[in-house]
């Protein structure tokens, strides 16, 4: 079987984050599919650019869940994400990848590389919200972080997402890693940063901080959309003091722990911390009342399923059984709330409706589709 045409998108937090990793990734994609195209945006209207121009290249996004969350945007809001099969190949924090990992991605440079080039296409159920919003995994209302646990019988459970993604992404012991993965505060449009990283494409003075490598291509040029197997370093070759300088830049801005502990989850100023009580929401699901006003509930959340149903799950009390159904369409509402849509933090909104798409995008993944 030749190998498929490669557009491989960079993204700059990656780079940042794991420039190890990245280097893996591009060297066995290059030299496994000859003509691969390796693009590093600088800005988000440069990745646009360069999938609006792929072709019939295959899109593989190298990075974090945000990269993958960012690429499934811009495709479905241009109407063109049933056209394509995505890859990735997920470079970042454990809790960064959980995503990827929960989809059926492995979640290493190599192992996942190859199955860009030799895995098969899985197509995926997506929910799809009234204001152009797109989940991949879960979302949960008050916004609270989880594992990603899978519909039965999807790509996600049958390639080891749920729990057994959550052991890959945390670890043995469960414990997130340490470093720059604290969830981020949310904007009033629902753009917030998950991960408490910022905004991977530079800074808000315009200078592109995010992009280590100097937002060239390989030959030096900025935007990197035309490249057939560069190193994507501007320089032509990958520096090992570079590396080392990033390391040390790493180090020293790591959080210290005890600002950790105020900010992060369960911390007194992180997003894990505030109080989430019981709230006063009305959830409907295909027009059948499962919460309304009068009984207030402690979580609800949402998955796609399979057949172009979506998982609803709502709880009434932490321990209590909660009420499951299946639906096409679901309805939140209620006084402002705020949900977390797999690693973006939406809200405030008084009504939200999510529709589930049948197979309205398709995967890469190891294995065989039909397993």
């Amino acid at each position: 079987m030749s190998a498929p045409d490669l557009l491989v998108v960079i993204d700059p937090g990656a780079r940042l984050t794991d420039g190890e990793s990245v280097r893996i990734a591009r060297d066995v994609l290059c030299a496994g599919a000859p003509g691969t195209k390796v693009c590093l945006p600088e800005r988000p209207e440069d990745a646009a650019r360069a999938l609006a121009r792929r072709g019939s290249r295959r899109p593989v996004v190298v990075g974090d869940d945000r990269a993958l969350l960012r690429t499934v945007q811009l495709l479905h809001r241009d109407r063109d994400l049933a056209a394509c099969a995505l890859a990735m190949v997920p470079v970042g924090p454990p809790e960064g990848i959980a995503l990827a990992g929960a989809l059926g991605v492995p979640t290493t440079a190599v192992a996942a590389s190859r199955a860009v080039l030799y895995g098969t296409e899985h197509p995926l159920d997506l929910l799809v919200d009234d204001s152009g919003g797109v989940v991949l995994g879960t979302l949960r209302v008050p916004p609270v972080p989880g594992p990603y646990e899978g519909a039965r019988g999807s790509p996600a459970a049958q390639h080891g997402g749920g729990r057994a993604a959550r052991a890959r992404a945390y670890g043995p012991s469960g414990r997130r890693a340490r470093g720059n993965g604290l969830p981020g505060p949310a904007d009033d449009e629902g753009d917030g940063d998950a991960y408490g990283e910022g905004d991977p494409y530079g800074t808000a003075d315009g200078d592109a901080a995010g992009a280590p490598y100097g937002g060239g291509d390989a030959d030096g040029d900025p935007g990197g959309e035309n490249r057939t197997g560069g190193t994507g370093t501007g320089t032509g070759r990958w520096v090992p003091p570079l590396r080392g300088c990033r390391s040390l830049v790493r180090t020293l801005t790591r959080p210290l722990p005890l600002l950790a502990a105020l900010t992060g989850p369960g911390g007194r100023h992180g997003a894990g911390a505030q109080d989430w009580g019981p709230q006063r929401l009305r959830v409907e699901a295909d027009g059948a009342v499962l919460a309304d006003l009068d009984r207030p509930v402690t979580q609800v959340s949402l998955a796609p399923g399979s057949g172009g149903l979506a998982e609803v799950v709502v709880r009434r009390r932490p321990s209590g059984a909660p009420l499951r159904a299946r639906a096409h369409t679901v309805t939140v509402s209620g006084p402002d709330f705020r949900y977390r849509a797999d690693a973006l933090v939406g809200g405030p909104v008084r009504a939200r409706t999510w529709r589930a798409l049948a197979g309205a995008w398709r995967l890469t993944l190891p294995g065989d589709p039909s397993a």
